[in-house]
């Protein structure tokens, strides 16, 4: 089987990004550059939970894109998404942001997308999503749409997590998150309320007792 996806040039020599979902399972990945150029890629490292990967190619004097602060975007801001959709060649669409900060979406572990009304198609996952300057501030990953196609509502991942997520890539092939040893927390109006525990994890190890303070709570009520 063959798989499209998109990705964006972000050293000059030769590291690049994708989504992890553009390359997973994959036996061998080729990157083809705007001039034609082909490379074979190496996976250097990828986080599911965010859906970045990492790749590498034997390449210099690479163009690669700065980053921008995907923390300053306001609504309305005007974005340029870029990629291959269809496999049909380098496209570009433009638009605006439409909403940041989105979650709840259920596509990646960790939601905190960048919406865009900007046209993204099958085959533009991994690519870039530029502010007017040209700076990179977020990698386009997903769409919601009832046909699978662009009905003007996008997701890209901001650049200031990637930018987190990238420096352990390269050093660990993945990312290495902290473990609390929790199983459920509730939001509460007093705060957080650990409700389930990971047996023998950190939290318990500590002595919290999470399930016990639930069982008190609910008598009190």
């Amino acid at each position: 089987e063959r798989s499209l996806g998109s990705g964006v040039i972000v050293s000059p020599d030769g590291y690049l990004l994708t989504n992890s979902h553009v390359v997973d399972d994959a036996a061998e990945i080729t990157v083809t550059l705007s001039d034609k150029r082909e490379f074979k890629a190496r996976l250097m490292g990828k986080d599911p939970q965010t859906d970045v990967a990492l790749l590498k190619i034997d390449a210099h004097g690479l163009p690669a894109l700065p980053f921008g602060d995907s923390a300053k975007l306001r609504v309305g801001d005007v974005v340029l998404a870029i990629g291959d959709p269809f496999g049909i060649g380098q496209t570009v669409t433009m638009g605006i942001v439409s909403a940041t900060g989105r979650g709840g979406l259920g596509i990646e572990d960790y939601e905190d997308f960048i919406q865009t009304d900007a046209a993204i198609n099958p085959g533009n996952s991994g690519g870039p999503l530029l502010d007017s300057r040209g700076r990179l501030i977020g990698m386009n990953t997903a769409i919601a749409s009832r046909t699978g196609q662009s009905a003007g509502v996008s997701f890209a991942i901001p650049a200031s997590h990637i930018a987190r997520v990238v420096p352990q890539l390269i050093a660990n092939g993945r990312v290495i998150r902290p473990d609390a040893g929790i199983a459920r927390v509730y939001q509460t109006e007093q705060g957080l309320l650990v409700a389930q525990l990971v047996p023998g994890g950190p939290a318990e190890q500590a002595g919290l007792q999470g399930p016990k303070v639930v069982r008190e709570r609910r008598r009190q009520g």
